[in-house]
């Protein structure tokens, strides 16, 4: 495995000539940028534009042992092909892939576009984006389902299962062994059903807001498989930050209900109730490894990842079969 390509002039040099982007004489430097915990990625500017080089990392940056496969990076270049005619420049261009680095080139569209995850936290809430979000996803999902070129050239299940299913849920089971069989048969639902092409991390740290707003970022979990892991990935989101802030709590359930309604309506390859209920039933399982898995949020302090865990166990031992109700309930759980 190549060392980090992000600090490495003599690689980006040949990966950036290769793709004629950069001049035989100009120097080809990496700008680190943060924010993920699976990828090494830096910003390349050069006399021809911005652009953004991603590798992928067989350790993530946690702190917890996570050791996953990288060649989920063609996976990623793969499902960002698949989506472009679909998103309409909602994805980032892939410009080149190099295969020696297990790297890949793709557009910068970051001097126009800002973390919608720090926005979030900022307080700047706007439920306008989270429908966006909603219908940009289900119109991917909805162009992919059932379609068996996409099952046959996404078949990651064992990539999904590391990257996935086992640091969140499997994870979690090992911590709390009352719910374990709980979180175990989410594992092998979600695991046995395969209908659209999943993105894998549908989170506001990997969409971008400005003028292309929403821009989906970084899908290394791509796997053909579960929607319902996807929709209740995003919305997990919207139930964490309206714990950790109360004040918005409000705009972030009306994201919460924006997101599902903007997806829904592209629902036609099983009945909407069907998905909806493995989504409702997915999602506390997914907030608990928020804070007990290999990959908690960082933003959340004790008594806030007191109440998510207590909100989740409760929600696992008795679940709720509709969005709407497990949005109600949830509140109603974490509310002092």
């Amino acid at each position: 495995m190549a060392g980090d390509v992000t600090q490495d002039p003599v690689a980006l040099a040949r990966i950036f000539r290769g793709l004629g982007l950069a001049g035989p004489d100009e120097e080809v430097l990496a700008e680190p940028l943060t924010g993920g915990v699976s990828s090494a990625i830096g910003r390349v500017r050069l006399r021809s534009g911005r652009y953004c080089v991603k590798q992928a990392l067989p350790q993530l940056k946690v702190a917890k042992e996570w050791k996953v496969p990288v060649e989920r990076f063609r996976y990623e270049v793969d499902w960002l092909r698949t989506a472009a005619p679909v998103a309409g420049g909602h994805v980032p261009r892939v410009l080149g892939v190099d295969e020696p680095t297990r790297s890949f080139v793709m557009e910068d569209l970051g001097a126009e576009h800002t973390s919608w995850k720090s926005r979030l936290l900022d307080g700047d809430v706007d439920p306008g984006v989270a429908g966006s979000l909603g219908d940009l996803l289900g119109r991917i999902h909805a162009a992919t389902a059932d379609r068996a070129d996409v099952a046959a050239r996404f078949a990651t299940d064992a990539s999904f299962h590391a990257i996935r299913l086992e640091p969140y849920l499997v994870e979690s089971a090992r911590v709390h062994p009352p719910v374990a069989d709980s979180l175990h048969g989410l594992v092998q639902r979600t695991a046995a059903t395969r209908r659209v092409l999943v993105h894998g991390d549908v989170s506001p740290k990997n969409v971008l807001v400005g003028p292309r707003a929403p821009v989906l970022l970084d899908a290394e979990c791509a796997w053909f498989g579960d929607p319902a892991f996807d929709v209740a990935f995003c919305l997990n989101h919207f139930l964490l930050k309206a714990v950790h802030l109360p004040a918005h709590a409000r705009a972030l359930l009306l994201c919460f209900e924006n997101f599902a309604a903007g997806y829904a309506v592209h629902v036609r390859w099983e009945p909407w109730e069907v998905l909806e209920r493995r989504t409702a039933t997915l999602l506390p399982g997914l907030a608990l490894a928020r804070v007990d898995g290999k990959s908690p949020v960082e933003y959340l302090g004790e008594r806030a990842r007191s109440q998510v865990r207590s909100a989740s166990l409760a929600l696992i031992a008795l679940p709720v079969h509709t969005l709407a109700g497990l949005q109600r309930r949830w509140m109603e759980l974490v509310t002092p």
